[in-house]
């Protein structure tokens, strides 16, 4: 979460890298930013993937931030949403897509519930009319049989008015008359199964059309449920269109935004490095100074011995000089806590086609960037003079400290710390090792809470874990 500050090419770079993979992320999603190109990510495939997806699109993010942000915090974040955006921009559409087929799916379900329902009502019209007419043929039926029992009762048991029946006899002998009453007996008897007959047809009807009746009440509520169902899912979709339209018109407003901050970017990052390799000039010119001076005192000291050796009769060996370990310098971490690194030390490349770091291709992260939240006591990682310190607004470092170490068996060293809320030492002050410099923060062209920590061997940026 840092600008960067080194030797040229360097820039501060601070947050979340990991040089490894920043290669390809960084560059494709420059390239994306800065060129205009806007290609999407790979489609969220599985639900138990999305936190996944979503964890790596805001570390991608994260890094296209840092890559930015030494120019200019707004245009790091904008760039940083707009990897976001466009990271979420399939799985939306996907997302969109889904929830209007549940749409169809539920306007299909009310669409067959509702052609069940009519199928069953048009049955229970069917029976209904059933029952009626079965009603008037049981009541014509009783009334024919009553009739002849009433004709049988008055005549002894034989009808008086056979014509009942059979129409008019005209008269005939007693065997006609016996004939006919046998006739009448059996017409009387058809009339009666034919009773029975349609009672049960009644009672058949009547079970049917209860059943037609519990089938439509289940079906209503069945429709129902699929509308409210369709509902839900209308509403679903309508949300999930919403979502996408608004990624659509963000991913566009910062891709806009970002385009037309390009030029500015480049002339920012034409002063940015002026400012950073006066800053390096200063630091090897001093520690050239300091090499040189260290190197002369060891000459006299040496030329003395020898004079001495001499006077004594004894043999002198040509000087030469040695260099020592850096490790002799016993460096200590920064913090008292086990703060995480959360970006290291080294070079960062940039492919063809994204805007080039100072046309080199790339650009070196000349420190490491510590996760320590704003506020988090800063110690001096050796002893020293601190020879610079205050406001650093040239290269987006924020409050800063510069300390030197001087030289140690022919090794000179610098350490720098970035980003500082504040500062407790003062230009020209003799510091012990461990003693509280600053408290970290999140001052300059930084994102986020950090602290940004550089050591100089030689005048030369140096991955500090080396000496850690």
């Amino acid at each position: 979460m840092t600008a960067m500050h080194g030797t040229p090419p360097r820039h501060r770079q601070d947050g979340r890298r990991r040089s490894a993979r920043r290669t390809g992320i960084i560059g494709s999603v420059l390239a994306l930013v800065l060129a205009a190109s806007l290609g999407a990510a790979a489609p969220m495939a599985l639900a138990d993937e999305l936190e996944d997806k979503q964890a790596a699109l805001e570390a991608e993010a994260a890094r296209v931030q840092q890559s930015l942000e030494f120019v200019d915090s707004r245009i790091a974040k904008a760039a940083g949403d707009l990897v976001i955006y466009q990271g979420q921009l399939p799985g939306a559409q996907q997302a969109l897509m889904e929830a209007q087929g549940r749409v169809a799916s539920a306007v299909k379900e009310v669409e067959a519930l509702a052609a069940r329902v009519d199928l069953a009502q048009q049955n229970k019209a069917k029976i209904t009319q059933q029952l009626e007419t079965d009603k008037q043929k049981i009541a014509s039926t009783k009334k024919l049989i009553g009739q002849i029992a009433t004709q049988a009762y008055k005549a002894g048991g034989v009808p008086s008015n056979l014509t009942l029946f059979f129409g008019s006899n005209g008269g005939g002998s007693l065997t006609d008359t016996m004939d006919l009453a046998d006739q009448a007996m059996r017409s009387q008897n058809s009339a009666m199964d034919k009773l029975s007959q349609q009672n049960a047809t009644n009672v058949n009807s009547q079970a049917r059309l209860e059943a037609v009746e519990a089938e439509i009440q289940d079906l209503k509520a069945k429709a129902e449920a699929a509308l409210a169902r369709e509902k839900a899912a209308r509403d679903e979709a309508e949300a999930k269109k919403a979502e996408v339209d608004r990624l659509i018109a963000d991913t566009t407003r910062l891709n806009d935004e970002l385009q037309a901050a390009k030029p500015g970017i480049q002339s920012q990052l034409a002063a940015v490095k002026a400012s950073q390799d006066a800053v390096a000039g200063e630091i090897v010119e001093r520690d050239r100074r300091l090499r040189e001076a260290w190197e002369a005192e060891q000459r006299r000291l040496a030329e003395a011995a020898a004079a001495a050796a001499r006077a004594r009769g004894q043999a002198v060996q040509p000087y030469a000089p040695v260099t020592g370990s850096p490790s002799a310098f016993g460096l200590r971490h920064p913090f008292d806590s086990n703060v995480p690194i959360t970006s290291g030390f080294g070079w960062r490349a940039t492919p063809p086609g994204t805007i080039d770091f100072y046309g080199t291709g790339g650009y070196l992260h000349t420190g490491i960037d510590f996760g320590a939240s704003c506020g988090t006591p800063v110690y001096a990682a050796a002893a020293g003079e601190v020879f610079s310190s205050g406001w650093n607004s040239g290269d987006g470092g924020g409050w800063r400290v510069k300390l030197s170490h001087g030289v140690v068996e022919g090794n000179s060293l610098t350490t720098v710390y970035y980003h500082n809320s504040s500062i407790v030492v003062a230009n020209g002050q003799q510091v012990s090792q461990g003693q509280l410099i600053a408290y970290s923060g999140n001052t300059g062209n930084s994102t986020g809470c950090h602290a940004h920590f550089e050591s100089w061997l030689n005048g030369a940026a140096v991955d500090p874990m080396r000496l850690l």
